[in-house]
C-alpha cells in the first residue's frame, strides 16, 4: 500500500527490543507496508494519504446499515470509512444529483426531492421515508444541512434509528449561539462580551449595536459555515446586516434568530477538536488554525497552530472539553475560539457535527473521525485516553472552490468539469472530493469542488507538498480559486504565521490580482510561453508516415524563432532557437534554456528552465497566438506571434470596449431575491439595485453611478448567469 506513511520497521525494530507499544498505535499494524521507513515516538500515530492509520475491527459490531443525510464530498468521506468498518450504506440524493459520486460509491440511493435544498436535503419527511424504505439503523448527517437540526435528530430516535452525532440537549444547547454563550459563561469558559438574547428587529439592532460599541458582528444563532454573518461598524450597517443575516439564517438553516455581540478586530479563528462519549469521557484531539477566511468562511485550515505554545493549546483544550463535558456531549464536535495578539481566547461556537476542515486533525493524530463518530453513537466507550494524543507532523488544507478570486476572493462559478485531474499522485497528499469529469456545479449548493490537504513531517514541509499539489491540480470547465490559494501558502506574513482573520483585506486590500511576477519569474514565463508556441509549430509541420508519401516533402529548416509576445500590455521580442527536447530562448536580452517533453496533449507539463523546475498548465492555444498559460498558480495571457505576423498586426482595427458605466451586469451566477428599483427611478451612486443569491449567500448589487433608471431586465425569482445584463441607466 503505496499510499501510507508508515513507521512498520521502527516497530519492528521497537518490538525485537521489548517495547511496550499504545493500544492505539498497535491496532495500525495490518495496514502498514515497509516502504518508507520514518522514524516516530512511541506516542505517535502513522497517518495515511488517504484517511489515516486506525485500525478497522471487523469483529466490532456497530451497524449493518447507515443513511447519510448529505451530498458531495461529506457524503463520500463517510462512505469511504463505513466501507472500511464493513457497513452498507445509502446515498440520498436531489434529481440533478442522480449521477453523483456519493450516489455511486454507495450500496443504495434515493432521491428525496427536486434540486433546491428545502425540496430534498432539507426535506425532512422525504428523509425519513428513505430511511423506512431502506431500513436504516443509522444516520450520519454530514455537515450543514440537517446536520445540527435537534427537530430532525429527535424524530429519528422516535423511530428508534441512531443519530450519529451528539444527542438533542447538546444539539440544542450548543448548536443555539445564546444558550451556549450561556452554559459557556457557567462552565469557566472565556466568552465574547455581547447581547445575550434573541434580536428582535433592526431597531432594536441598532439600539443594541451601540450599547455594545462599534464594531459589533451580527450572526444567525442557529448558523455555522459563514452564513447569516455580518460586521457592522454603524447604524446603517447594523440595519443592512440585520436584514441580510436573517434572510440568509432563514434560507439556509430554517432559523431567523439572530445574536449580536463585540467584534474583535484582528484576531486569530482558532478552534480545538473534541471528541466525547455516552460514558462521561472527553478529549481535546489538538487544535486547527482557520485564520485565513473570507467573508467569514474558512479557506486555508492548518493543525497545528504555528502560533500557540503548549500552554494555551492544554488551556484552549481544557475549556473545550469542559464545555463538552457540561452538555454531556457524545460525538465528534468542534469548539471555536477567537484569539487574540497576547493569546487570550474568547469563545465563539460550538459546532455539534463533523467540521469540514476535520481532515487536518486525521493527520497529525492518525485518527478516523468518522469511525470514532460510529463507535460512540454504537454505545462505544472512547479507545483512547489523552495522553495517547500526538501531534505528529504538520497538515495543510485549501478548500478548491469554484469560484472567481478576483471578485471579492470569491464569487460563485457554475459549469461543467470538462477535465479533473487529483494530484494524489504526489507524496503527502489527501483530496476529499465528490465530484468527476463531467460532474456539474450548480447554483443550488456550495461551490466547494474539493478539500486538498498535504501534511509533512513540518509545517515548511507540508506547505511546499501543498504548492506542488496546487501547480499540479488539473480543473477545467469552471473558474477556480487556485490562484489565491496558492499566493496564500507562499505569502511571507503567512509563512512567518503573522495571520488574522482580516489577512485576505490586509494584504490584498485593493482586490486580488494574481501572482506579481518577478523579473526573474517573468522572463522565465516568457521563455516557457514562447518554446510552447514553437514546439507547436514544429508539431505542425510533422507529417505522419512521410517516408512512404509519393508526394516529396521538403522540410523547412528554421534555424531560429523571432517572436513578439505580448503580455500584460508590454510587446517583448523573444529568439528561440531548439536542440532536440531544449530551447535555447533569449528573452529582452537575457538568455535561458528551457527543457521538456513537449507532450503538448498532456494538461500538465514539467519544465526545467535554467535548472529550476516548473509545472505549468496549457490552458488554451488558438491559431491567432492567443495562448492561456497556467504559471506558478496564475493564469496569464499572452499573444505571440511571428515578426512578420506581428507588423501585418499593426493593420487590425481593435475592437472597442463596452461602456459599462451605465449598465449593471450580474458578477456571478444565481437567483435574484428583490428588485429594488423600477424604470424613471432616480438612484445614487452606491444604491442597492437588487439582491442576488448564490449558493446560499446573498449579494447586494449597487449603482455605479448617479443616473435614472432606463430600464429593469429581470425580477424577483428570475435565475440570472455571469455577465447577464440587470439594470440599465440612462
Amino acid at each position: 500500500m503505496a499510499g501510507f506513511w508508515t513507521g512498520a520497521a521502527a516497530l519492528a525494530t521497537a518490538g525485537r527490543r521489548g517495547r511496550r507499544w499504545p493500544k492505539l498505535l498497535m491496532r495500525s499494524v495490518a495496514l502498514w507496508t515497509v516502504k518508507h521507513v520514518p522514524h516516530y515516538s512511541r506516542r505517535y500515530l502513522v497517518v495515511s494519504r488517504t484517511l489515516c492509520s486506525a485500525g478497522y475491527d471487523s469483529n466490532e459490531k456497530t451497524f449493518d446499515k447507515i443513511l447519510i443525510a448529505n451530498r458531495g464530498e461529506i457524503a463520500c468521506r463517510v462512505i469511504k470509512t463505513c466501507k472500511k468498518m464493513g457497513i452498507k450504506t445509502v446515498a440520498i440524493h436531489s434529481d440533478v444529483d442522480a449521477s453523483s459520486v456519493h450516489v455511486k460509491m454507495a450500496d443504495e440511493a434515493v432521491c428525496v426531492g427536486p434540486a433546491p435544498t428545502s425540496k430534498s436535503y432539507l426535506n425532512m419527511n422525504a428523509i425519513m421515508d428513505a430511511v423506512r424504505s431502506t431500513r436504516a439503523q443509522a444516520v450520519h448527517p454530514g455537515y450543514g444541512f440537517l446536520s445540527e437540526n435537534k427537530e430532525f435528530a429527535k424524530r429519528l430516535a422516535a423511530e428508534d434509528v441512531i443519530f450519529i452525532g451528539p444527542d438533542t440537549h447538546a444539539i440544542q444547547a450548543m448548536g443555539d449561539k445564546i444558550e451556549s454563550k450561556l452554559l459557556a459563561k457557567k462552565a469557566k469558559v472565556n466568552t465574547i462580551p455581547g447581547f445575550d438574547g434573541v434580536v428582535k428587529d433592526a431597531d432594536e439592532a441598532v439600539r443594541i449595536a451601540r450599547e455594545i460599541g462599534y464594531p459589533v458582528m451580527i450572526k444567525a444563532s442557529a448558523g455555522g459555515g459563514g452564513k447569516g454573518m455580518r460586521i457592522a461598524w454603524d447604524d446603517e450597517e447594523t440595519r443592512d446586516g440585520f436584514r441580510f443575516s436573517s434572510q440568509e439564517a432563514a434560507s439556509s438553516f430554517g432559523d431567523d434568530r439572530l445574536l449580536i455581540e463585540k467584534f474583535i478586530d484582528n484576531p486569530r479563528h482558532i478552534e480545538i477538536q473534541v471528541l466525547g462519549d455516552k460514558h462521561g469521557n472527553a478529549l481535546w484531539l489538538n487544535e486547527r488554525e482557520c485564520s485565513i477566511q473570507r467573508r467569514n468562511q474558512k479557506v486555508v485550515e492548518e493543525a497545528p497552530s504555528i502560533f500557540l505554545d503548549s500552554e494555551t493549546r492544554r488551556a484552549m483544550g481544557e475549556q473545550a472539553v469542559a464545555l463538552a463535558k457540561a452538555v454531556s456531549y457524545s460525538s465528534a464536535g468542534t469548539v471555536e475560539f477567537l484569539v487574540d495578539s497576547k493569546k487570550n481566547f474568547y469563545f465563539l461556537e460550538m459546532n455539534t457535527r463533523l467540521q469540514v476542515e476535520h481532515p487536518v486533525t486525521e493527520c497529525i493524530t492518525g485518527l478516523d473521525l468518522v469511525q470514532e463518530m460510529i463507535r460512540v453513537a454504537k454505545g462505544y466507550p472512547l479507545r483512547h485516553k489523552q495522553a495517547d494524543i500526538p501531534i505528529n507532523g504538520w497538515a495543510v488544507e485549501c478548500r478548491v472552490y469554484a469560484e472567481d478570486p478576483y471578485k471579492s476572493f470569491g464569487l460563485p462559478s457554475v459549469g461543467r468539469l470538462s477535465q479533473y485531474e487529483e494530484p494524489i499522485h504526489l507524496p503527502g497528499v489527501r483530496v476529499d472530493s465528490g465530484i468527476q469529469p463531467g460532474s456539474d456545479i450548480s447554483i443550488y449548493y456550495d461551490p466547494m469542488i474539493s478539500k486538498l490537504i498535504t501534511y509533512g513531517s513540518d509545517r515548511t514541509e507540508a506547505l511546499k507538498r501543498m504548492e506542488d499539489a496546487l501547480d499540479s491540480y488539473v480543473i477545467r470547465g469552471v473558474t477556480h480559486n487556485i490562484a489565491l490559494l496558492r499566493e496564500v501558502i507562499i505569502n511571507s506574513r503567512f509563512i512567518e504565521g503573522d495571520i488574522n482573520t482580516k489577512f485576505l483585506s490586509d494584504v490584498y486590500p485593493d482586490g486580488f490580482k494574481g501572482h506579481p511576477l518577478t523579473e526573474t519569474e517573468r522572463n522565465q514565463f516568457l521563455a516557457v510561453a514562447s518554446s510552447l508556441f514553437v514546439a507547436s509549430q514544429l508539431r505542425a509541420q510533422h507529417f505522419q508516415d512521410h517516408e512512404s508519401s509519393r508526394v516529396p516533402i521538403v522540410k523547412p529548416q528554421v534555424a531560429s524563432w523571432e517572436l513578439s509576445v505580448k503580455l500584460h500590455d508590454e510587446i517583448h521580442t523573444v529568439v528561440v532557437s531548439s536542440s532536440g527536447p531544449t530551447f535555447s530562448v533569449e528573452v529582452d536580452g537575457s538568455k535561458l534554456n528551457v527543457t521538456s517533453t513537449w507532450n503538448l496533449a498532456s494538461p500538465l507539463l514539467s519544465v526545467n528552465v535554467d535548472g529550476t523546475q516548473r509545472t505549468i498548465q496549457c490552458l488554451s492555444r488558438e491559431a491567432g497566438g492567443n495562448m492561456s498559460i497556467q504559471f506558478l498558480g496564475t493564469v496569464y495571457k499572452v499573444r505571440i506571434l511571428t515578426k512578420l505576423a506581428a507588423e501585418l498586426n499593426k493593420f487590425m482595427l481593435e475592437k472597442a470596449a463596452e461602456d459599462t458605466s451605465s449598465i449593471l451586469r450580474s458578477p456571478m451566477p444565481g437567483v435574484v431575491v428583490a428588485i429594488s428599483v423600477k424604470p424613471g427611478d432616480l438612484v445614487a451612486e452606491g444604491q442597492e439595485i437588487c439582491v442576488i443569491e448564490a449558493m446560499k449567500m446573498q449579494n447586494s448589487m449597487t449603482a455605479g453611478k448617479t443616473g435614472k433608471v432606463k430600464s429593469v431586465h429581470c425580477k424577483a425569482g428570475d435565475t440570472v448567469g455571469e455577465g447577464d445584463l440587470l439594470v440599465e441607466l440612462e
